[in-house]
């Protein structure tokens, strides 16, 4: 296997993406990036205003562009949205770029996490966060790696996925 030189963290909504990209990209010397982050400083807009004004295939649409955008970068850990690694052209892109690893976590866990009240417009139905949470995971288990992230203290996550980065 090549030198890795980027990752990717992908998983549901509530599985740490952003502050695990923060913590490994610390310990590794390199930058953390952010795509929801990025969507909202480029729209001036919440995620949530986003799909509420605009719809979320606009916000797909958004979504792509910056992950397009971060291709380039090297030495970089990319937290993804939770639905950015589904798409398949994002996916493949991912796939090529960087080593992606998928951060598990159960359902229980994500109910647990992601708030109802609209700051998470794809957590208010929780019927519909159920069938959004199975049908992604189809997705996610095409990731180079899966780490269980349930329960588990940011320290320890940030050694398991730093060990599956070495040779």
């Amino acid at each position: 296997m090549p030198e890795i030189d980027k990752v990717y963290l992908v998983g549901f909504m509530g599985a740490g993406k952003s502050t695990l990209a923060r913590a490994v990209a610390d310990r590794l010397g390199w930058v953390a990036e952010d795509v929801d982050d990025r969507i909202e400083l480029r729209e001036r807009a919440t995620i949530a205003d986003i799909f509420r004004l605009k719809g979320e295939p606009y916000f797909r649409t958004v979504e792509r562009e910056v992950l397009y955008g971060l291709l380039p970068l090297r030495h970089a850990v990319v937290a993804t949205g939770g639905g950015t690694f589904v798409d398949p052209e994002n996916r493949a892109a991912m796939l090529a770029d960087g080593f992606v690893i998928w951060l598990d976590i159960p359902l229980p866990l994500v109910v647990d996490r992601a708030p109802s009240d609209g700051r998470r417009p794809l957590a208010v139905d929780r019927r519909q966060l159920e069938g959004l949470y199975w049908a992604r995971t189809a997705a996610y288990r095409l990731a180079h790696v899966r780490i269980d992230a349930a329960g588990l203290p940011v320290g320890e996550l940030v050694e398991r996925i730093l060990e599956t980065l070495r040779p």
